[in-house]
């Protein structure tokens, strides 16, 4: 019987394990996904290092990006999906009957199941992103355009429409992005690259990124993905480069702020920043990592509007798609965001991941490693 290899998370910081389980034909309404490229995801580090709790054994893992290998051919005439389209699987499986569901935000379902929380052991074993094979619902699929290069998708595979849903909040809200003038990035992982790009691709007039490491390659790559400002909170203190946001937007300060830094000092300084009835987009604090004191008399005054965002839905995934479809400029230089590791290489991927060594961190088949 042919098996397939997939990274098991056993234990908090613990090695993961390297299993192989036998490969099967999916069940009606699933199907089998080959492995192109699989992000690390923040959200997996917060996992692993027991922020965010699982059962255990766990496939952890939620940027799968495959080829299908195998789909019923009732689910394939309905989804349109076939044997050998590309496809990103969606993590989240909302019920679709909650209130918020109801009501069209089935990204904040009350009652959210996710692709990746079966038990490894018991078939289809292949869960989550860090396998050579996944099996998941077809209706979390989404097709890849033929003229995107899969594994360059995969780079903001979850980072975009992480970002997207944050955006596609605040219009909801009413906030008209095309009259912000000054927006503020708060650090430049997956998720604020993202949304740098976002923001510049708008025709934002400046788009201000604020990081807290001497990462320069980092620096470069934010001013290449549309940045106009970078300062660097280590090299500036917070009032400085408060004042300094201030002063490009005839000292009020910003029209919206970004949160994608994960750091919870970063909440203030964000308010800080902000102009009254300034948006303040939150969708970087995705794991208990301690408490912070703010001014909450800011957010009176000062009439904010804050927007927190979580999970992202299916229309998000097509969203993103449709930006990188706009904006083929920017594909090399997402490319070249990527370190690349083999499932085997996965202890390794998780300690560079973690070390923040570098920008995405992505697991990827080993013929695409080679190619």
């Amino acid at each position: 019987m042919k098996t397939g290899k997939i990274a098991i998370m056993t234990g908090v910081d613990q090695p993961f394990e390297i299993r192989e389980y036998p490969v099967t034909e999916p069940q009606p309404g699933m199907a089998q996904m080959g492995l192109i490229a699989s992000g690390i995801c923040g959200t997996d580090v917060h996992i692993h290092r027991g922020k965010i709790p699982v059962g255990l054994p766990a496939g952890i893992g939620h940027e799968f990006v495959g080829k299908v290998l195998s789909i019923h051919d009732e689910d394939s005439k309905q989804s349109g999906i076939t044997v050998g389209t590309n496809v990103i699987v969606d993590i989240a499986c909302p019920c679709g009957e909650c209130v918020l569901c109801e009501h069209g935000d089935d990204a904040n379902c009350l009652h959210m199941g996710v692709t990746n929380g079966g038990n490894p052991d018991v078939a289809p074993h292949f869960y989550g992103g860090y396998g050579e094979y996944n099996y998941s619902p077809v209706a979390n699929l989404i097709p890849i355009p033929d003229s995107l290069d899969p594994t360059m998708t995969c780079v903001f595979a979850c980072a975009g429409p992480t970002a997207t849903h944050a955006f596609e909040l605040a219009k909801k809200a009413g906030e008209n992005l095309s009259d912000v003038k000054v927006a503020v990035v708060q650090g430049l992982g997956p998720v604020g690259c993202y949304a740098v790009m976002y923001l510049a691709a708008l025709g934002i007039p400046n788009v201000v990124a604020v990081v807290a490491d001497h990462n320069k390659e980092r620096v470069a790559l934010a001013k290449e993905l549309g940045a106009t400002h970078v300062f660097n909170l280590l090299e500036q203190d917070a009032d400085s480069v408060t004042a300094a946001i201030r002063d490009l937007n005839n000292g009020i300060g910003a029209d919206l702020v970004f949160e994608a830094s994960g750091a919870p000092v970063a909440v203030p300084q964000g308010l800080a920043m902000l102009r009254n009835r300034g948006v303040y987009l939150i969708p970087g604090q995705y794991s208990n990592s301690g408490g912070i004191e703010i001014q909450p008399q800011m957010i009176t005054f000062n009439a904010l509007h804050i927007i927190g965002s979580s999970q992202y839905s299916v229309c998000d995934v097509k969203k993103y798609l449709q930006f990188l479809l706009d904006n083929p400029q920017l594909h090399a230089p997402i490319a070249k965001m990527a370190n690349q590791y083999t499932i085997d290489q996965i202890n390794e991927a998780f300690d560079d991941a973690k070390a923040r060594t570098n920008i995405k961190t992505m697991l990827v088949a080993q013929s695409v490693q080679n190619s």
